[in-house]
């Protein structure tokens, strides 16, 4: 399968598709006379191979998890069977897998994949093939040239040829540009666009967002905090100083205003008043530095309850004979027993008498008496139990990747915070780190990230219960049963306005349990020579399907009499 300009899935290779029980099983079948460049037919043992190569664990597919269960038959008239455990509204999405030949590939072992020599030298089946690789003397590739394929089975495309070159870094790729090495070429900001060009911006389904850990932190397992800190985080701000405005604010993680559906009930809205409201109720409040704290009192594990006197026995007595013996002036060397005797009934006297005007004198006493009654427990209960405190302050880590974007969103979100009472630490690690030491143990109080979702929306593998743990991409352990329902409902169903409808609600749930604040969704910007007409897309899978009609691309037009 493949995207269209809308983003709608549509046949490809396949010339038909028929979804069966209720979602359990998908018939595909092929188009006939379909060729791979180098002239070899492709059938249906050339779809099996490639799925089963995923499947296989040695092989250690990124793509794997979305295979897993998944059997796969062919049948008569070219066609192709896969058989799901659960029904699946959003399976047509994995059919727009590449497919690879099975007679290049097949006598490649597993461990062998990723080192094969067939990698730059693929053998493919869409409107281009590969002419040459040119590669530095590390092994880099540099650039590659790619020519029409003229065993293509759709439409061929109109310009004939396209090279691609790889650059180190933008400050060389403008200099290219400028030089008339290249035509077309995407930046991660347009502030370094260097004019003269056509700019097309593609929206992505994806979006990223600070992820809270609702687990292991104290402070973020609050759900006042969590609001306060979506009413403080002003998204405008944030996509203008970052994005420069090529992007959009998200409000929820499935993207409605991509999507189609309802905005969430509950909008966060930039009020800093409101968040600063919400964690003075929640007990957050300013210390001399600025940055909030709450006092928790604890209930105490012991307190006096009992009247006591000489001949009372048992853990009240022993406690109380610990108690005093802290006081040299009172129980000097005094001897625990739990046995309410006549040294401690002389030691209660002196501590009734040391602190005459709150034991005493109120009972209108000149002289302690030795009994254990209620002012004395009072009393006692202070000074032998001081009663204890926790302070939570507002201070917790957020970890993102060491790239421009993320290091100033975050640094935005530190300075607004800090208006509400919050204190920030910001951590940045490369990427291969962070997945291998922060999300696969979800070592963070807060995650800035990103998430990419398919352009049949699923929000499962990202916030269903069961995706927790190191090989779920539940990244907050966020749990609702609920919403686990809803997810579970809306992955299956075939019905397009009750999907719509659960999805909506789960929207609704996790915006109220604030588990993530929302920030923005960035435009992919591609900037291409005004010589270049064709390019009709706005909404892609990724930023590789920009590509995707690439056939209509075109140069050269003429006029001709209609």
């Amino acid at each position: 399968m493949k995207y269209d300009s809308e983003g709608k899935i549509q046949p490809d290779l396949a010339k038909s598709y028929k979804i069966l029980e209720e979602g359990k099983v998908y018939e595909v079948f092929l188009k006939e006379n379909i060729f791979w460049q180098d002239g070899k037919p492709i059938t249906t043992d050339d779809v099996i191979f490639t799925i089963q190569t995923i499947q296989n664990p040695e092989i250690k597919s990124p793509l794997r998890s979305s295979w897993l269960g998944v059997e796969l038959e062919s049948i008569a008239d070219n066609g192709l069977r896969f058989k799901l455990k659960n029904g699946s509204a959003v399976f047509l999405e994995n059919l727009t897998l590449k497919i690879i030949p099975k007679h290049v590939w097949e006598s490649v072992s597993p461990s062998n994949f990723p080192f094969s020599t067939i990698n730059l030298n693929p053998v493919g089946s869409g409107p281009y093939q590969l002419k040459n690789l040119f590669q530095d003397k590390d092994g880099n590739i540099t650039s590659l040239e790619l020519v029409k394929n003229p065993r293509y089975f759709d439409k061929k495309p109109y310009i004939p040829k396209i090279s691609f070159k790889f650059f180190n870094s933008e400050e060389e790729l403008i200099k290219a540009f400028r030089m008339g090495e290249i035509k077309g070429f995407s930046l991660s900001s347009i502030k370094n666009f260097p004019g003269g060009l056509d700019v097309y911006s593609f929206y992505l389904p994806r979006y990223f967002a600070v992820f809270f850990n609702l687990k292991d932190s104290k402070v973020l397992a609050e759900e006042s905090v969590r609001k306060a800190l979506s009413y403080a985080t002003d998204k405008k701000e944030i996509l203008d100083k970052v994005l420069e405005g090529y992007g959009q604010q998200v409000q929820s993680p499935i993207l409605p205003n991509i999507f189609g559906f309802a905005e969430p009930e509950e909008i966060y809205e930039f009020n800093l008043d409101k968040a600063k409201e919400i964690l003075e109720k929640a007990g957050f409040l300013l210390n001399e530095n600025g940055v909030r704290e709450k006092t928790i009192k604890k209930e105490l594990a012991f307190q006096f309850k009992s009247n006591l006197s000489v001949g009372s026995k048992g853990d009240e007595v022993t406690e109380l004979q610990k108690c005093l013996t802290k006081d040299s002036e009172v129980f000097p060397g005094g001897n625990i027993t739990g046995y309410f005797g006549q040294e401690t009934k002389a030691a209660v006297i002196k501590f009734q008498e040391k602190y005459r005007e709150e034991i005493l004198k109120p009972a209108g006493l000149e002289k302690g008496t030795g009994d254990v009654k209620a002012k004395t427990r009072e009393k006692l209960n202070v000074i032998c139990f001081e009663k204890p405190e926790e302070k939570i302050t507002l201070k917790f880590s957020l970890v993102t990747v060491d790239q421009p974007f993320l290091k100033n969103t975050a640094q935005i979100l530190k300075e607004q915070w800090a208006k509400a009472g919050v204190e920030l630490e910001i951590k940045t690690l490369d990427i291969s780190t962070l997945e291998r030491d922060v999300l696969r143990k979800r070592d963070f109080d807060s995650l800035l990230f990103g998430k990419v979702l398919g352009l049949i929306p699923d929000p499962f593998p990202f916030w269903h219960s069961s995706q927790e743990g190191e090989l779920g991409l539940n990244l907050s352990n966020y749990e609702n049963k609920k919403s686990d329902s809803l997810l579970e409902e809306a992955r299956k169903t075939l019905d397009e306005e009750k999907r719509k409808e659960d999805l909506e609600e789960f929207q609704n749930l996790l915006i109220t349990d604030s588990p993530a604040v929302f920030l923005y969704n960035p435009s992919y910007l591609y900037f291409v020579s005004k010589e270049i007409k064709g390019i009709d897309r706005k909404l892609i899978a990724d930023p590789s399907k920009r590509f995707e009609g690439i056939e209509e691309w075109h140069i050269n037009t003429k006029r001709v009499w209609k």
